[in-house]
């Protein structure tokens, strides 16, 4: 399934029809987009997408958002960082690729497949990038690591963006 609208129609199906509340969504990120799901459902969400773990493994600090990426064949989100939280993500439907680097300096990245389990510690150096043939799907958790100044959009720290948002 190749064609935007389908693959986001299908996502937020198969989201409702797993009993998650959509706080949130952006389908027109030049990416692709995301989910926000209600953070009262992190819980579920764990138990459904990252089997295995429990959410006392996964607080960092008081606070677990949990989302979902799709991003579009070939795109890639901006090579950043956070100050205040580490993220978790598991592929839910890919191949994805991601470039990892604890430094500034990019790396080539590697694909992950269905069910691959990716952690990035806060400060770690990620993009998340679409495979050539297809949209990829990732649930991710941000683990919130300040209490007092839980992290959001503005603790995206850009080192390069293909879409000429700000670097900071």
């Amino acid at each position: 399934m190749n064609n935007r609208s389908e693959v986001f129609r299908a996502v937020e199906k198969q989201l409702s029809t797993a009993g998650f509340r959509i706080a949130d969504k952006d389908f027109d990120r030049p990416w692709g987009g995301f989910f926000v799901i209600d953070e009262t459902q992190a819980d579920l969400f764990i138990e459904t997408y990252f089997p295995g773990y429990t959410k006392e493994e996964l607080m960092i600090g008081e606070k677990l958002s949990p989302k979902f990426l799709v991003v579009a064949p070939n795109k890639r989100l901006s090579w950043q960082y956070h100050f205040r939280r580490a993220e978790i993500w598991r592929v839910v439907s890919g191949p994805i690729k991601v470039a990892i680097s604890e430094t500034d300096e990019e790396t080539p990245g590697q694909f992950y497949e269905d069910g691959n389990i990716i952690v990035l510690s806060k400060g770690t150096r990620h993009r998340l990038i679409g495979a050539p043939e297809n949209y990829g799907v990732v649930a991710e958790i941000w683990q919130h690591t300040d209490p007092e100044q839980p992290s959001d959009e503005d603790d995206i720290i850009r080192l390069q963006d293909d879409f000429g948002r700000s670097p900071l």
